[in-house]
């Protein structure tokens, strides 16, 4: 084989290896070594990427060792690359990593000049919240090329058995089918893990969840709940226009899942157990009000997410959407408000983490405007 830049550097980074002893290094020194390989970890991936358009999916897995499934994303990323020359650069120089890189690259073919934009989440957020918008980019741009006949077409389910002879079951559904679904089981896991944790430690929440489901799936009975099960956002011009398109501008979605068909958020409308929200441009963040009990608006519009997107709840620390709990930005013992713009939405290990901050500052022994 020819020797290249590329041969000396493996040379040199066999020798590295070789004398790598972390243990007698310090913690500072560790986490700069540390990005130091990370760094030659995106490097050699852009190498792979663009290379990788020269060959096929099982050559690629064979050659990196792993499934054929991730090769033909290496594939994909590497021809993704050729039209969005702001995104090979950022790859080329080792500012983001192959998973970065292939989120970026599929939004900016979808919907050009969006590249810009992910770049810069990419350097200050982490690859959930990047994963996300990159998602809602190509979803936005999908919707105008038949995505809800896609949708309908890909709707599927599989079961298998695994080694332990447990059942697994994978389904796919259309959002406005699956979303409600999701939240009826999450709601009824919710309160067996409550009920759990009031007589002794509960099992993991997940346990609770397929309980939940095997109990939906299996024509039980769970408890009824007492919100709706799907929200829907609207922009008014869409109704107006007796839903026929949507349009630049506006919204036809289900806030954190993405965009629905018109048709199908006019047919929603009708159900007395969904709920449809019109959007006519005003800001659902000025509802306040002095109390403990979250008022029913304030708790739509925390659903809703934050305008001018409405992308739904996420974790305002690490950017998961699952198990979202609201916390008071300012606490309430602190004169905190029970208002939207002092709500964030964390998950239960951040929301966890923020409460001791909250402690540790002092701000727990201010007096509120109940005191």
């Amino acid at each position: 084989m020819k020797t290249t830049h590329v041969t000396d550097g493996i040379a040199l980074l066999e020798k590295a290896n070789a004398g790598l002893q972390p243990e007698l290094m310090s913690d500072s020194d560790v986490r700069d070594m540390f990005a130091e390989y990370a760094r030659v970890e995106k490097l050699a991936a852009f190498g792979k990427a663009v290379l990788a358009r020269r060959m096929d999916a099982s050559a690629v897995a064979k050659v990196t060792g792993t499934s054929v499934g991730k090769a033909k994303s290496v594939v994909e990323t590497g021809n993704a690359l050729q039209a969005a020359p702001e995104v090979r650069v950022a790859f080329q120089g080792g500012r983001i990593s192959l998973d970065q890189a292939s989120e970026i690259a599929r939004a900016e073919v979808a919907q050009p000049g969006s590249a810009s934009e992910l770049l810069t989440v990419a350097k200050s957020e982490s690859f959930q919240v990047l994963r996300e918008k990159a998602r809602r980019v190509v979803l936005e741009a999908e919707q105008h090329r038949g995505l809800g006949e896609r949708q309908r077409e890909a709707r599927i389910a599989r079961s298998n058995t695994d080694e332990l002879g447990m059942m697994h079951i994978h389904l796919a559904f259309q959002p406005h089918i699956g979303t409600p679904i999701v939240n009826r089981a999450e709601a009824e896991a919710g309160r067996l893990y409550r009920a759990a944790k009031k007589t002794g430690e509960p099992e993991p929440f997940e346990r609770y969840l397929a309980d939940a489901y095997a109990a939906m799936l299996a024509g039980g009975q769970t408890k009824k709940a007492t919100r709706p099960e799907l929200v829907m956002l609207v922009s008014f011009e869409i109704a107006k226009r007796g839903w026929k398109d949507v349009q630049e501008g506006e919204v036809c979605k289900i806030p954190g899942i993405g965009p629905v068909p018109p048709e199908v958020a006019k047919a929603i409308a009708e159900d007395a157990f969904l709920t449809g929200v019109f959007f006519d441009g005003k800001d659902l963040r000025q509802m306040k009000k002095w109390t403990r009990n979250t008022p029913a608006e304030v708790e739509l519009a925390l659903e809703l997410g934050d305008p001018p997107e409405f992308d739904g709840v996420k974790c305002v620390d690490c950017g998961k959407r699952f198990r979202n709990e609201k916390d008071h930005d300012e606490p309430h013992r602190a004169g905190g408000p029970a208002s939207v713009e002092n709500f964030e939405p964390r998950c239960p290990s951040c929301h966890k983490e923020k409460t001791i901050r909250d402690f540790r500052a002092g701000k727990f022994n201010r007096a509120g405007p109940e005191s």
